[in-house]
């Protein structure tokens, strides 16, 4: 994949520090440690949302089932 984008952000230079270090010490460049970050955040929000429409999906069909007069009591459902 080319990188072709700048992404520019403001951090405290003790973070900074700190996450070179660590880069450094596991024998990656930064940026391709910023990128992994990136991704794995944009899958995770991805998977969030994507379930949240799920859950959404399935409470609108049970009220639509409930409406319908499809639904059991809670005497029916202890039984």
């Amino acid at each position: 994949m080319a990188k072709q984008a700048v992404f520019t952000l403001k951090i405290e230079p003790e973070l900074r520090d700190e996450f070179m270090a660590e880069a450094e010490a596991a024998h990656r460049p930064a940026s391709q440690v910023v990128r992994e970050l990136m991704r794995e955040y944009v899958h995770r929000q991805r998977e969030a949302r994507e379930y949240e429409a799920f859950l959404r999906g399935k409470v609108d069909a049970a009220r639509r089932s409930r409406e319908a007069g499809k639904g059991l009591s809670n005497t029916e459902v202890e039984a």
